[in-house]
């Protein structure tokens, strides 16, 4: 029988990273997202997910440059205000870590990947909550996606990296 998990939002972050000058990283997050789980019993092989991140709500810390995401530069949030991902295989390595596999669209552009993903237990909560926790990176080249925007420095060096790291804790919550 299959087991219903969705992601707890208050216990879980998505986050990118990305070079800035090749020097230094920016970290990013989503605020608002959404994921659900489906698997068969407590073995999360064969696992089905689903995710999507509003990108309206994405956060560096910098209004400006979150605002310069959200246009028409990177992610063009008005035209295109969600990022998503559904998962087409989800396998157990032999060292007990996950690689999920998938498609990935941002902008409309639909890509396959493969995420790393750590399972940290399954725990009940204090109010009788199963809940199972995963840390989830990869990477993904933005310009593959339409997030073409660009610049070099007076010296010749880039400003934004083209290589984006993602890193996501998810908790997810098993449903009754």
């Amino acid at each position: 029988m299959a087991t219903q998990w969705t992601i707890d939002p208050y216990h879980s972050e998505v986050q990118f990273k990305v070079k800035h000058l090749v020097i230094s990283t920016v970290t990013g997050n989503f605020n608002t997202f959404s994921a659900s789980m489906q698997s068969e019993g407590d073995d999360f092989a064969g696992a089905s997910v689903e995710f999507s991140a509003d990108i309206d709500s994405i956060s560096t810390n910098n209004a400006q440059r979150d605002g310069h995401l959200k246009s028409d530069d990177f992610f063009n949030a008005e035209k295109y205000p969600k990022l998503s991902f559904q998962s087409t295989a989800m396998q157990k390595n032999a060292d007990g870590s996950y690689t999920l596999s998938g498609n990935i669209t941002i902008r409309e552009t639909t890509l396959p990947i493969d995420l790393s993903v750590e399972y940290g237990g399954t725990m009940t909560d204090p109010y009788g909550n199963v809940k199972a926790g995963f840390e989830i990176q990869g990477k993904l080249n933005r310009k593959n996606f339409g997030l073409n925007w660009s610049a070099i420095t007076e010296a010749g060096g880039v400003v934004v990296g083209d290589e984006v790291k993602l890193i996501i804790n998810a908790q997810m919550v098993k449903q009754a």
